[in-house]
């Protein structure tokens, strides 16, 4: 399979929870089975070019499209996952991203910004547009976590029916639960132009109710402490989309067995296109 893998944190370029090694082993053991992945990330001001060998890719360079109304671009470089093949493109933007600490969601004083669901909105719309200029087609697209929930709408709302992007797959993998990121406004929605969704109340909705309307899939991570699958079934709305939930289980060890954990994926992705 093409995976295009959809994250906002990869070590050592940004380590702020378990996302960070998930998403550095997982990517390595599934390109490990054959498939070809490539993965994408903010670049953050923080990280060294130099240090990490960033290149600049000529085709993406100031690669056009819409947010907040107006006409933008965005450009992004290339790398690896160091010691590995796995290769990394890191979108750039001065106001976005170039000002975050290695905090990436939180200013220096701890504070959660208030403002990381439209940031991560012009992740999500820049990456799908970045696409076609890869010269490189993926089958499914994994969006890890509520910073890529808004991916599966913007790709059905405003990408399906174009030629380059059509039959492309939409999967959401749930790694966590937490209100204080999981909320997004309806400011984010317009300004990448998407139709607010039908479970938005009083201005919010939670990220994955809005993710689950429009993905393939929706996998979400279970531990033997914490069985997120039945939390997100508690979510108001979410029950409506359950039949799109399948549950990956991780040990709560300090080193789960990602192997395995990419396995089970592998096998979960495999019925998209079967």
């Amino acid at each position: 399979m093409k995976l295009f893998y959809l994250t906002t944190e990869i070590i050592p370029f940004a380590n702020t929870c378990s996302l960070a090694p998930f998403s550095t082993k997982v990517p390595l053991a599934l390109q490990g089975m054959g498939h070809d992945i490539r993965t994408i990330i903010p670049k953050y001001g923080y990280v060294s070019e130099r240090k990490y060998i960033l290149r600049e890719v000529i085709r993406l360079r100031e690669i056009p499209f819409q947010f907040n109304g107006e006409d933008i671009t965005v450009s992004a470089k290339s790398a690896f996952i160091p010691k590995t093949r796995v290769q990394v493109y890191f979108m750039e933007d001065n106001h976005w991203f170039k000002p975050l600490t290695n905090l990436v969601y939180k200013s220096k004083n701890g504070r959660i910004l208030s403002d990381n669901d439209i940031r991560f909105a012009f992740f999500n719309k820049g990456t799908l547009a970045i696409l076609p200029h890869l010269f490189w087609k993926p089958d499914i697209i994994i969006c890890n976590g509520w910073q890529s929930a808004f991916v599966p709408a913007i790709y059905h709302q405003q990408y399906a029916s174009q030629e380059f992007y059509t039959g492309i797959k939409t999967v959401l993998i749930i790694h966590q639960l937490d209100p204080d990121y999981t909320t997004f406004s309806d400011g984010a929605f317009r300004s990448i132009g998407l139709e607010l969704p039908s479970a938005m109340e009083d201005g919010t909705v939670n990220a994955y109710v809005a993710a689950a309307e429009f993905a393939d899939m929706v996998m979400v991570l279970d531990t033997p402490e914490n069985k997120l699958t039945e939390q997100v079934l508690k979510i108001p709305a979410m029950a409506a989309y359950k039949d799109k939930l399948t549950t990956i289980s991780v040990s709560a060890d300090e080193n789960p067995d990602y192997q395995q954990v990419a396995a089970d994926l592998d096998v979960s992705l495999q019925k998209l296109i079967d």
